[in-house]
């Protein structure tokens, strides 16, 4: 039996595809929690009972088109399994991640699943979230190192690693006070669903204050990369992270003052798995190859 070959440019498409449909699912996911469909659904994995395609009804056929979604996500991630596995050259590294993606798919299905069954708790939906957070984190450094950005940079001695350590954690920071100011607002996905005891205008200040601390950071370090002549490649990725930032925050005040609207909040939502997205991608860029790609089997064939 011929073995399917895939060459690395057909592979970093599936990368892409896998990235974009991850990010998808998240923003789905808040639609289902803002438009109050949580329980829209209140069955695993059937939607109602033995009925597994929705009724016609709104919430339900929100909950159940993000269950499509998440279809979506686990073929993407069975096409980048299998996709690292008859690339040409293969490449270990590469599988591995790939694989990492399928185990964090299957706990994010496990997981939804408590999270309906359990009605919505603060701290499944937030842990579902942050779960979400760390996919997109694999998925990006697959698809860096499925790209000729990896395999053509060189490691630098002079590479300022504490800086993409330091942006990391930051952001980081700004997105765990973020699901907690969720946690303790208005859009818990059904109007009965459990919200946590703290007064939103507290932990909504905590969160505004580490949001302030990243552009003030992010803004330093800016200049600190421009002033050293880092590489192009890194500036670009300090810039843009900036740039999210600033128009993440500016959502995220304009919410707060005008009563937390639903298009704002889904806004927001997007905008945290972009950030997160383009943080990664510069800690990427700073780091540079940890190794050499290495190859299993000989040469690469045409895209």
């Amino acid at each position: 039996m011929i073995q399917p070959r895939v060459s690395p440019a057909t592979y970093r498409k599936i990368t892409i595809g896998a990235l974009a449909l991850l990010a998808l699912i998240i923003v789905s996911g808040g639609a289902v929690r803002l438009t109050g469909s949580g329980l829209g659904c209140s069955d695993w994995p059937a939607c109602e009972n033995d009925q597994l395609v929705a009724p016609l009804e709104t919430h339900a056929m929100i909950e159940f088109i993000n269950r499509l979604i998440t279809g979506l996500v686990s073929a993407i991630v069975i096409a980048a399994v299998l996709g690292s596995h008859w690339r040409v050259p293969r490449r270990a590294d590469l599988v591995w991640l790939s694989w990492g993606l399928v185990a964090g798919v299957l706990a994010q299905i496990v997981l939804g699943g408590l999270v309906v069954l359990y009605e919505l708790p603060p701290a499944l939906v937030i842990g579902h979230f942050l779960l979400s957070m760390v996919l997109l984190w694999n998925a990006v450094v697959l698809l860096w190192r499925a790209s000729d950005d990896y395999q053509h940079q060189g490691e630098s001695r002079a590479r300022p690693h504490w800086v993409g350590n330091a942006v990391v954690v930051l952001t980081s920071v700004v997105i765990v006070t973020g699901t907690i100011v969720t946690g303790a607002g208005p859009h818990g996905g059904d109007d009965d669903a459990e919200r946590i005891d703290v007064a939103v205008r507290d932990v909504a200040q905590i969160h505004g204050s580490t949001v302030v601390a990243l552009l003030v950071v992010l803004a330093g370090l800016v200049w600190w990369l421009w002033h050293r002549r880092a590489p192009d490649r890194i500036q670009k990725w300090g810039r843009t992270v900036l740039g999210v930032a600033l128009a993440q925050g500016l959502i995220g005040y304009v919410q707060y003052f005008t009563g937390v609207p639903v298009l704002l909040v889904g806004a927001h939502i997007a905008g945290a798995a972009l950030l997160w997205i383009v943080t990664v991608f510069f800690w990427l860029n700073v780091r540079g190859p940890l190794v050499e790609a290495k190859a299993d089997v000989a040469p690469a064939v045409s895209a």
